[in-house]
């Protein structure tokens, strides 16, 4: 038989025999080589084939080998043994983790092999946004943490602007159920038994409109009154901190204190990217005098001297000090940036090249293309992380963060987002033998586990309906932008005559359009009529399917909403109860995740939709 395996293995080699478990078996620990949680792994997953007896003949012997890297395994089943060596406890975990999803795929009879096997990037991580809008429970994080695990990611991010309870700071995130000192000390806990790194993530220049927004913090802001983005889009709230006011960095340093003991890790993420606003406020004479990118090096230098006082090494995103490729020689090489870049469109050569020439280490940082979607962008997702690791090897990165973002109150349910996790800790595992990794199968075995082989390749179509309209936006679909914007609104903003990549501009070919979205009704429908087909082996399975029919609901309206504007008519109570029903969903389903705060804010945004046809 051929097995899967998430990630796939960078060598396998079948030697056509089959090994048979016995009644019982034994797991030799040579010198405690493997910890006894990757030992309770594997025991959890024969215990329900054979019993476990240490005078079993049936033996798997785990031993430490000096002469592999410290994550590099190699695992052998011939006729009468299994073996497992590793490079260190964290390659034979690893090694551990492949043979538990082998023993997933057979009864009795396991097929002899030789694995060799070895990550192409050190780092491989994941990023959860918990600042758009959701905050998931504890209990969704640990799941979370073990489906990462089982994918050999080996590093967790939480991106936050105002979602950890700073003990001053209460303005800020009263209302919106933080991350406490406390539970980010059980997550760090969590994680580093399952040998993934728990890293400290503070937005520290932009993204600091839900802090300046308050009369308190609004002083600290570059642009109080508000900004322009470069879509042209006016911003009455304040957006980033105002670098020339010391109080900026006051505040920066009594967060950076009480947020990092928390955590183990060695590695700090400051963010401080798309800082659009800044020169149109308080620092526009120092702008036009010491340039833009000074500027905002001159702050970002500052904070770096923060995070090395703190013992920290500073990671950043590279999206703003790119654009001044003259400055980024003088960025520190004890820093880590984050080059990030959504679109199938590579634009990754160039980028990376930049940080290589200057030796500045850097990870890619694609995306699970899940949010503003609703369903995501399967086809996207793959090509935007293919991208990213292919300028990665061309230019040595040293670690690939796959981003999971929840712009515009992050409506996409969390299993959206499980195949572009399954993709990305694939690809960054060994690219050679996952870029044409089957993904449906992978998800229905290890992520969905659907004994029907539905709900893998569900949620791959469904990722696509995006393609049927024909008229592609940048980081979103137009399902998404429906319920922000009407057709007529969507035809006069510069985001969207910017940023369509179709051939034809269907946003003002209206007939043609319609007929491309009767398609797309035709085509959600069918798809998520396999739905009820899913048998999914998963506690949570109902949920999963009530979070994929909303998602298909909301789809629908969209489409729905759009025709009835091509008609030159309101779709009125139709329309409107059909989004309560779906507000309604979407609570339930939010609160069996998530915490409360930012359900609100998040449900607020339905009111253009609804206002639209009242």
């Amino acid at each position: 038989m051929n097995l899967h395996f998430l990630p796939f293995p960078k060598k396998l080699e079948y030697t056509s025999s089959t090994y048979t478990l016995k009644e019982t078996f034994n797991l030799v620990n040579i010198d405690q080589s493997a910890t006894e949680f990757s030992l309770n792994l594997l025991k959890n997953q024969l215990k329900s084939k054979t019993a476990h007896d240490e005078n079993s003949s049936f033996i798997i012997h785990i031993s430490h080998n000096s002469e592999l890297d410290e994550q590099a395994y190699q695992l052998e089943i011939t006729n009468d043994k299994i073996t497992i060596d590793g490079g260190s406890q964290v390659g034979i975990h690893y090694g551990i983790l492949t043979l538990v999803q082998i023993l997933q795929q057979v009864e009795q009879e396991i097929p002899t092999l030789l694995i060799d096997d070895a990550p192409d990037f050190p780092a491989r991580g994941i990023m959860l946004d918990i600042s758009r809008d959701k905050v998931p429970t504890m209990d969704t994080l640990f799941d979370l943490v073990d489906m990462f695990m089982e994918m050999k990611i080996n590093q967790l991010q939480l991106y936050m602007e105002h979602t950890f309870a700073y003990k001053n700071h209460e303005t800020v995130w009263k209302n919106a159920s933080p991350m406490t000192a406390e539970e980010i000390q059980e997550l760090d806990a969590y994680c580093k038994e399952r040998f993934i790194e728990l890293v400290p993530n503070q937005n520290s220049f932009g993204h600091l409109t839900r802090w300046l927004v308050h009369d308190e913090y609004k002083p600290l802001a570059e642009a109080p009154d508000g900004w322009t983005t470069p879509w042209q889009d006016f911003r009455p709230d304040p957006y980033s901190l105002d670098p020339s006011n010391p109080k900026s960095l006051e505040l920066i340093q009594e967060l950076y204190d009480e947020l990092l003991p928390n955590f183990s890790s060695d590695l700090f993420n400051v963010g401080c990217d798309e800082t659009w606003d800044l020169g149109q406020g308080k620092n526009k004479e120092l702008v036009e005098e010491k340039g833009r990118g000074r500027v905002y090096l001159d702050f970002l230098l500052k904070i770096y001297e923060e995070v090395t006082a703190r013992g920290k090494t500073m990671m950043f995103w590279g999206d703003i000090i790119n654009q001044y490729p003259e400055l980024i020689p003088e960025i520190p090489r004890d820093t880590i940036a984050l080059e990030w870049w959504y679109e199938d469109v590579n634009q990754y050569m160039e980028k990376c090249k930049l940080f290589a020439e200057s030796q500045i280490p850097f990870y890619v940082c694609p995306g699970t293309s899940s949010w503003t979607t609703l369903a995501g962008r399967t086809k996207n997702c793959i090509a935007n992380i293919q991208a990213a690791v292919e300028a990665a090897l061309e230019h040595g990165a040293i670690g690939v963060l796959n981003t999971d973002w929840g712009d515009l109150g992050h409506w996409q349910p969390l299993p959206v987002s499980y195949l572009g996790f399954a993709y990305g800790a694939a690809a960054s595992w060994c690219y050679e033998t996952n870029k044409e990794l089957d993904l449906p199968t992978v998800l229905d075995l290890f992520i969905f586990k659907d004994k029907n082989k539905v709900m893998g390749q569900l949620a791959f179509d469904l990722g696509n309906a995006y393609l049927k309209p024909e008229l592609t936006i940048f980081n979103g679909n137009l399902m998404f932008w429906m319920y922000h914007n009407s057709l007529s609104e969507m035809k006069d903003i510069p985001r969207y005559s910017m940023f369509a990549k179709s051939g034809k501009d269907l946003i003002n070919d209206w007939d043609t359009l319609n007929t491309k979205l009767e398609e797309t009704s035709t085509y959600i429908h069918g798809v998520i009529g396999n739905l009820e087909d899913a048998e999914m082996q998963r506690e949570d399975a109902e949920l999963i399917q009530s979070e994929f029919i909303t998602v298909a609901n909301m789809l629908l309206l969209a489409v729905d909403d759009a025709k009835y504007q091509i008609q030159s008519t309101s779709g009125g109570s139709e329309i409107t109860n059909r989004l309560d029903t779906i507000e309604k969903q979407l609570r339930a389903n939010w609160l069996a995740r998530n915490r409360e705060g930012g359900l609100a804010d998040s449900l607020a945004r339905f009111e253009k939709m609804r206002n639209r046809n009242s």
